[in-house]
Formats: C-alpha cells, sequence, structure tokens
C-alpha cells in the first residue's frame, strides 16, 4: 500500500483559495488515475475542500494558526517548513490507520504518474525511489520541459518506505503543531516540511533511495499559488497527449493556443489579482 499525503496552507496565505483548491483537485484526480488500487490520499488543511475528494481520499482538519498574518503565498521559508512540516506530520499519523508500505509526500498542485502505486505494490520492501528525471509544466503556457534532478526543486519527488518516518504510535491527528515537532523531531525540517536534501538526509540514516525507473512526476508553476514563485520561462514543448494520458494534466486551452503560448520566450502573469499584487510589491 502506498499513501499519498499532501498539504494544503492556510486560507489567508493564498492569492485565491478557491483556486488552491481546485489546483488539490486536479491533483487528486492524477492520484486517482494510478493503476494499481493500493492507493490511498490523506489531505490535511484548516479548511475541508468543497469538492469531494474521492472514495480513496481522506480529509484531515486541523486548527493551525496560518504562518504569517494576512500575505500571499510567497512568504519567510522557515514558516513555510514549520506549516507544511507539521501538517505532513499530521498526516503521517493518519496515515498509520492505512498499514502503508511507502509514503510520497505531494505538493498539492503537482501531478505523478499513473504507475508510482504499481511499483510501491510491486516491491514492498524497498527503501523507495526519488525522480531524478521528471517534468516542470506550466499551467499558465501550457507548456512543458523535461527537468533533470527535479528532487532538487520539486517537494513531489519521494517514494519512502513508511519506517523511515518513524512515526511513533502514540501522536494523534489531534496534535499541536508544538508536538507534531517533537515527535519527528529533525525530520520536520529535512524530510516532511522541505525536499532539497531529503534524498542526503534519507542515504545518511540508511534509507538507500534507488532512482525512480520513470519520469515519476510533474512539478506544476505558474499556478498564482507557488511558494517559490517560480514560472517557467524560455522555449518549452505544448502539453501533450503522453502527458496527459499519464499524469492526468487538464487541457485547458485549444491546442493552436497551447502551441503559442509554449513557444513565447515568457508568459504573462496568471491574473490582473497577480499582475497587481507584482507591481505593489515592485513599489514597496
Amino acid at each position: 500500500m502506498l499513501v499519498f499525503v499532501t498539504s494544503l496552507r492556510h486560507p489567508r496565505n493564498s492569492a485565491d483559495y478557491g483556486r488552491v483548491e481546485a489546483l488539490l483537485t486536479e491533483t487528486l484526480g492524477s492520484i486517482a488515475r494510478q493503476t494499481s488500487a493500493e492507493h490511498h490520499t490523506i489531505v490535511v488543511g484548516n479548511r475541508e475542500p468543497a469538492a469531494p475528494l474521492g472514495p480513496q481520499a481522506t480529509f484531515v482538519p486541523v486548527d493551525f494558526p496560518p504562518p504569517v498574518q494576512d500575505e500571499g503565498p510567497q512568504f519567510d521559508l522557515g514558516r513555510f517548513v514549520w506549516d507544511k512540516g507539521t501538517k505532513i506530520g499530521i498526516g503521517l499519523a493518519a496515515a498509520r490507520a492505512h498499514d502503508p508500505d511507502h509514503v510520497m509526500i505531494v505538493d498539492a498542485d503537482d501531478f505523478v504518474h499513473r504507475d508510482v502505486a504499481a511499483l510501491s505494490a510491486a516491491h514492498p520492501g524497498a527503501d523507495g525511489w526519488f525522480v531524478d528525471e521528471g517534468y516542470i509544466y506550466s499551467r499558465a503556457r501550457q507548456a512543458y520541459r523535461v527537468q533533470q534532478r527535479l528532487f532538487r526543486v520539486c517537494g513531489t519527488c519521494y517514494v519512502v518506505s513508511w519506517p523511515a518516518y518513524n512515526v511513533p504510535d502514540d501522536l494523534a491527528v489531534t496534535a499541536s503543531q508544538d508536538e507534531v515537532a517533537e515527535a519527528f523531531g529533525e525530520r520536520l525540517g529535512a524530510i516532511l516540511g522541505a525536499h532539497r536534501n531529503a534524498r542526503r538526509w534519507l542515504n545518511a540514516h540508511g534509507w538507500r533511495l534507488e532512482p525512480m525507473p520513470f519520469r515519476g512526476s510533474v512539478y506544476q508553476v505558474d499556478t498564482g499559488e507557488n511558494h517559490s514563485g517560480k514560472q517557467l520561462r524560455g522555449l518549452a514543448r505544448p502539453l501533450d497527449r503522453e502527458l496527459v494520458e499519464s499524469f492526468g494534466i487538464p487541457r485547458l486551452a485549444p491546442r493552436g493556443i497551447a502551441l503559442a503560448r509554449a513557444w513565447a520566450p515568457t508568459q504573462l502573469p496568471y491574473t490582473v489579482r497577480e499582475r497587481a499584487r507584482r507591481r505593489q510589491r515592485a513599489k514597496g
């Protein structure tokens, strides 16, 4: 059994929380396309999404405060790691009920390959895998590029053996953030709330992850809700059938428009609201 665990940002730390929920729906749709039925998804957040999560997903509510007051998606990394890490910790406590072989932490706006759960099911005792080569995809441009060493820039890149997380048996899904932090110790910042050095940390602690034998995930940018604010610049390939079928990425524009956007070197900000926010930040 593979358990996917994801978290939602606090509603006060988003540009448009309706968009946050819409992105989650697409991510859950991607996960639901798994070729193996041996999977379940845990979603942790302050507000239950309006749209149904589906039969193989569970929402776990938390009452954690916003990491910062009345700011958008981009803010201090340390506070982001604290917020995400403690929510993922609650998700791991909930995952325990499903007796998982592996866990894949997923950002709530990315996409996963349909064969990830089957890989876990075929190798239940494996230490796990990391996505070395994957994709970076621009929602605004409907375009993508192959990305080397994706695990260094994207949080949706690790399928890890359940014991590696060392989830305490007495950690409740109602635990406070301080209790979660105490339960996981250095794991909170190393592999729950952040990902950049997760492979190195796991390797140093005896968990030898292998490169995933296929391009296992898609890092989605240009959504208006990315914490990194990253955009896909330069030439890229228009969204094609292979990515649609393997990852469940929805087509948002006719192919002709997608081609024009893909070949453009840059893309205008996602919404009028986002343009206004960027002008305000530039002034301040």
